[in-house]
């Protein structure tokens, strides 16, 4: 659990919800009118310095309330995200109910964070993690996993545009719960493990790139044709990087939501069916959605760390008493 100060906190309480959704989520926002919307909660209003969400009947007046009500975050690392990101100082609060909402600010680049020389460090951690060695290095060679220079974080690097652009990347780090989407990131452009052999007709879809990884490593530990499926992170419960995803792989039949054990997750699944289904560029598909939360554990990082762990057992158990050789 992330330490913060009370100055943080302050800090924190001081960020304004439009200007942190225009800053960080400018694809999931949409103007109605004097208000803005959210599009994965339609029912999420934004106006004059308030947000309310009709269809849960609660609503607040900062980024903060947002990031522990409606995404689900720890209090301690909603603050921690949100003071970072307030660093340069309190951004400017929404004019008084009389007035329009300000024009949308002008989107920071995207830039990459740099590299580190190697990516020891950041590859240890995740084998700490259980990850495949196979697939870590899989990732490493497409350029969408490297250590960063000056913190060595995790970078996951999401997919690139038609252009060839990367458009997304987050980081997580390799000492701490510390987690963060790069400034100007486009969560259409989700972390994706591509399939890398037919049929390819399947997607298996996390909230985190760690959880992400970790579906894929158990289906490999099973054999079960793990090469043939794509495997995506949604970096949160916004439907953005599934919707992208599937316009552009129309092959793709089968959606397996793997979403994590808490209030966020499970909330966002019906949100997200609603989301494929009502989509005007996929309403001619036959799409199957099976939800499939991890079996053990709050998400699908915890499961392969438990399925790694009664392996170990199982083998001890079977190993034969060394003691009983010398008798």
């Amino acid at each position: 659990m992330p330490w913060v100060t009370e100055e943080q906190i302050a800090r924190a309480k001081q960020v304004d919800l439009l200007d942190y959704l225009l800053a960080n989520e400018p694809h999931n926002l949409k103007k109605t009118g004097h208000e803005y919307r959210l599009r994965d909660h339609d029912s999420l209003t934004v106006s004059n310095g308030k947000w309310h969400w009709h269809s849960r009947g609660f609503g607040g007046t900062t980024a903060l309330n947002y990031l522990v009500k409606v995404r689900g975050m720890e209090f301690t690392e909603a603050v921690q995200l949100l003071a970072y990101d307030a660093s340069t100082g309190p951004p400017p609060s929404i004019p008084s109910s009389t007035a329009k909402p300000p024009p949308p600010k002008k989107a920071k680049p995207f830039v990459l964070p740099a590299k580190s020389i190697n990516n020891d460090r950041a590859i240890a951690y995740l084998l700490s993690r259980g990850i495949d060695r196979d697939i870590l290095k899989r990732c490493v060679e497409a350029g969408t996993l490297y250590e960063g220079r000056k913190h060595h974080n995790c970078v996951f690097v999401g997919q690139k545009d038609k252009n060839g652009k990367a458009r997304f990347a987050c980081v997580r780090g390799i000492t701490s719960g510390f987690r963060q989407d790069i400034k100007g990131s486009d969560k259409r452009f989700g972390f994706l493990l591509p399939a890398c052999a037919p049929p390819g007709e399947i997607v298996m879809v996390a909230e985190a790139p760690i959880d992400t990884l970790s579906m894929a490593t158990l289906q490999k530990r099973k054999d079960a044709g793990w090469e043939g499926r794509h495997y995506l992170s949604l970096g949160g419960v916004s439907p953005l990087a599934l919707l992208q995803f599937l316009q552009q792989h129309p092959q793709v039949n089968h959606i397996v939501l793997g979403l994590d054990n808490d209030k966020a997750g499970l909330e966002a699944i019906e949100k997200i069916k609603a989301a494929v289904y009502e989509d005007e560029m996929l309403r001619d598909r036959t799409l199957c959605i099976t939800v499939s939360p991890p079996p053990v554990g709050k998400d699908y990082n915890d499961t392969l760390l438990a399925s790694i762990r009664e392996q170990k057992e199982q083998e001890q158990r079977r190993r034969p008493n060394r003691a009983a050789l010398f008798i």
